[in-house]
């Protein structure tokens, strides 16, 4: 059966953030917890949450060899019974070059809150490649799964994004990502479109061990869960 996004209701939803996205260090072989509050859940600029903040928090742990692991949790709401999306993920960071990293592994979904929220879940692979010089660093993303929240699609997320320091502790991060189905039988997203496009543009900074971001975001869906929205986070990570 064919299903796009604007029909869905209770456990098939959007898509999920990855905890993965943590950067790991191949230096360090310790546990850290981080919590954060933000003003709406959005991924790939869709709201997890129809426009309402959200509660997160996640624990990793990274080994001296890159490899990492570890899970993460969000409260959601997907128009049903579903309120709860708890993530796992394997995975390892490596420095190619002194300039030039790359991560990879795999992500599993999974959501919770009705009799039928596990529908939804399904496994992810990514690998992610990064390069860093005196303009910043610069990122080319992908994630593939093969059973789209369970509806047996494949599908493909690629993001191209770059930071730079406009002043010490000051940085912007502006981003740009294709959401592409490869089973127009199995999943489309409005209007018999397989793809969409978001962009956002972030400013981050910390302060007396938080750190915050507040960045603008828009995509060319036509639902008013994913138009043009300010979204505001503070989070805070402690080690262990």
């Amino acid at each position: 059966m064919k299903k796009s996004y604007a029909s869905l209701t209770s456990s098939y939803v959007f898509t999920a953030a990855i905890a993965a996205t943590l950067y790991s260090s191949a230096s360090v072989a310790d546990w850290s917890a981080n919590i954060s509050a933000v003003s709406d859940y959005t991924f790939n600029g869709v709201s997890q949450t129809q426009n309402d903040p959200a509660l997160q928090g996640g624990v990793d742990k990274a080994f001296e060899n890159g490899t990492y692991a570890g899970t993460w949790a969000s409260n959601v709401d997907f128009g049903g019974d579903t309120n709860l999306e708890w993530d796992f993920y394997l995975g390892s960071y490596q420095m190619v070059t002194d300039t030039v990293s790359i991560d990879y592994g795999i992500a599993y979904y999974s959501y919770h809150g009705g009799d039928n929220s596990s529908d939804g879940n399904y496994p992810e692979v990514y690998t992610k490649f990064g390069y860093a010089n005196d303009y910043g660093s610069s990122e080319l993303n992908f994630w593939y799964t093969w059973d789209y929240f369970g509806t047996g699609a494949k599908h493909v997320i690629a993001m191209v994004a770059h930071t730079f320091e406009l002043a010490p502790n000051h940085y912007l991060r502006a981003s740009f990502d294709v959401s592409n189905s490869l089973d127009s039988d199995k999943w489309i997203w409005q209007d018999d479109e397989t793809s969409f496009y978001h962009y956002r543009l972030a400013y981050q900074t910390s302060y007396e061990g938080f750190d915050f971001e507040i960045a603008a975001e828009n995509t060319n869906l036509d639902y008013d869960t994913a138009d043009e929205r300010i979204v505001f986070g503070v989070s805070k990570t402690f080690s262990f």
